[in-house]
């Protein structure tokens, strides 16, 4: 018993300086709205339409890819509303670099898979939310992966992908920005 307790006053210190998961995005400041570059550019918005740069460390040594999504969950639909969905990051990745979104842009990790969003196509599509609303949240999070590949078509609804996603998720790390008008 002695020996246990030994080992446990001795590993505490190690656990508690492991280096937590973390995701954030030098494009998107704390506390400020998300910048026009980054904003929609149709229904009524007049933004970028830019994804923003993201960066990660200290995922799980055993992630073997990560998945990203991005959920606005005031949209008044009744089921939020799913901005940006990218699966099959391969493990080694650190970094999504602005424009990554646009899938035709050729910024996305290869290998990785940009599925369909609310918008009803693959690809990052910014903030919009409706005059007046208050300002809505857009909650950024990396999903670091017990499998190196979702087998997924790349018209599966947002559903479908989340399910998969959650269903093979060892750690995720998030940040939530805001954006109203």
């Amino acid at each position: 018993m002695k020996n246990i307790a030994l080992a446990l006053c001795c590993a505490a210190p190690l656990l508690a300086s492991a280096a937590a998961f973390t995701l954030e995005s030098p494009d998107l400041p704390a506390g400020k709205p998300i910048p026009d570059a980054y904003v929609f550019n149709s229904f009524g918005c007049k933004g970028g339409n830019v994804s923003p740069t993201l960066t990660w460390k200290n995922a799980p040594k055993e992630t073997k890819s990560f998945a990203l999504t991005v959920y606005d969950p005031d949209a008044p639909t009744g089921s939020g509303w799913w901005h940006w969905l990218m699966i099959n990051i391969p493990a080694d990745t650190k970094e999504l670099a602005q424009g990554a979104g646009d899938p035709s842009a050729g910024k996305a990790p290869a290998g990785s898979l940009q599925m369909r969003t609310d918008f009803g196509k693959p690809g990052w599509g910014g903030p919009c939310p409706p005059v007046g609303d208050k300002p809505h949240r857009y909650i950024f999070t990396l999903h670091a992966l017990k499998t190196d590949k979702l087998d997924l078509p790349q018209e599966a609804p947002a559903a479908m992908v989340g399910y998969n996603i959650n269903g093979n998720t060892i750690a995720k790390a998030s940040f939530t920005a805001r954006y109203g008008r």
